[in-house]
């Protein structure tokens, strides 16, 4: 079955372009050229990936990434043409899985794309002896990668998710944010430790009632990261 994506940008040759190198690898693509565009089609379509530009008219890509981030955890990688770093983290801030700086070869696109869908599809089969984890608390549900804390669902992103299962596959074994960075991200992630920590951050504050004193997901000062259940 083709794999979908939705490419969002306003620059009208850039879209052109990405959208017929994807269909040459016979992927199906939407476009979208504004960020009310973007959030309507990721409303009433599902992909398995969304390319979306940051500077967009009518809603920048940050504010359409919170908002798909409501409703569904589709791989999002942003398209940024500043090199600043804080646009970057903050674009994860918002619930991205990766970003990509303009200008970028076509190459390296389609191969971020392809690496973050195995990584995706590869999160249902991997674990056949283990599709339901209970923890304490925690129920993780690794074939619909769907995450229970006392019954009720709490809506992660792919790599949330991603990151919790490692952690809570391996309790009291403690993450360097190195090792996790390889681990989650893959070793072709051109990103930095920094990325883990705003993870780590975000899924705090989704899973913890107090994130400052977590009981899930732990640091070990100067090492990682580690999961015990308190």
């Amino acid at each position: 079955m083709a794999k979908k994506v939705l490419v969002v940008d306003d620059e009208k040759l850039i879209v052109k372009g990405i959208r017929f190198s994807l269909e040459q690898d016979g992927m199906e693509v939407d476009c979208a050229y504004d960020g009310e565009e973007a959030l309507r089609m990721a409303t009433e379509n599902s992909y398995d990936m969304i390319l979306l530009d940051v500077m967009l008219p009518k809603m920048d890509g940050f504010e359409v990434c919170q908002q798909i981030r409501e409703f569904s955890n589709m791989p999002i990688v942003m398209l940024t043409a500043k090199g600043d770093d804080m646009d970057k983290i903050l674009g994860l801030e918002y619930g991205a899985d990766d970003y990509i700086t303009k200008p970028f070869n076509i190459l390296e696109v389609k191969a971020r794309i392809k690496a973050i869908m195995r990584r995706t599809a590869a999160g249902q089969p991997k674990k056949e002896e283990g599709k339901l984890i209970e923890a304490g608390d925690l129920k993780l549900d690794c074939e619909s990668r769907r995450l229970f804390i006392l019954g009720k669902e709490v809506n992660l992103t792919a790599k949330e998710f991603d990151l919790l299962e490692l952690l809570v596959n391996h309790p009291n074994k403690v993450y360097g944010r190195e090792n996790l960075l390889n681990l989650v991200w893959g070793y072709e992630y051109p990103g930095d430790v920094r990325t883990v920590d705003v993870h780590v951050r975000r899924l705090r504050e989704k899973i913890e009632s107090n994130p400052s004193e977590p009981k899930y997901v732990h640091t070990k000062w100067g090492v990682g990261y580690y999961y015990s259940q308190n």
